[in-house]
């Protein structure tokens, strides 16, 4: 923890809230207390955040089944990849049942589980078109900002 700290007093506060927010698991969810915790301008904040955020989508989408397929083969990441597409497609059967209604709804519900980083790769693991996918996970990321935003200010 004492790296992450230090590593985030040596960066500017707004490449760190986008660092944060481009993080698997702590995305919006950390990137917006941080940056309000580093008493920045909260519009600022969020912009960043999702900026930030977005910012992996089409890499996941482009990228993740080529890459799973690739580390499958070796035995040190089976296990690991046939966990994370078990657990990934968990999320599938939302988007399956609504298309992309059920995406917007798994990036736009700031859970543990939920987020740009499992949307991405549950619509890589559908084969979702890129327009539709970057669209619903866009909206859902934009919501899951203000949902965290309204929660760090006691709205909610």
């Amino acid at each position: 923890m004492e790296i992450f700290s230090g590593l985030l007093q040596t960066v500017p506060k707004e490449i760190a809230v986008i660092g944060v927010a481009a993080m698997p698991v702590l995305e919006l969810r950390a990137s917006i207390p941080l940056g309000i915790a580093f008493s920045m301008d909260w519009r600022i904040v969020y912009i960043l955040s999702i900026l930030g955020n977005l910012l992996p989508v089409p890499f996941i989408i482009k990228y993740m089944r080529p890459v799973f397929s690739f580390l499958r083969k070796t035995k040190y990441f089976e296990k690991l990849i046939h966990w994370l597409e078990k657990r990934t497609m968990k999320k599938a059967e939302t988007v399956m049942k609504y298309s992309a209604l059920g995406l917007f709804l798994v990036v736009a519900i700031p859970l543990p589980g939920t987020g740009a980083w499992t949307g991405s790769m549950v619509a890589a693991l559908l084969d979702m078109r890129m327009k539709y996918a970057m669209s619903a996970i866009s909206l859902g990321v934009v919501a899951a900002g203000v949902v965290v935003t309204c929660i760090c200010f006691g709205v909610f």
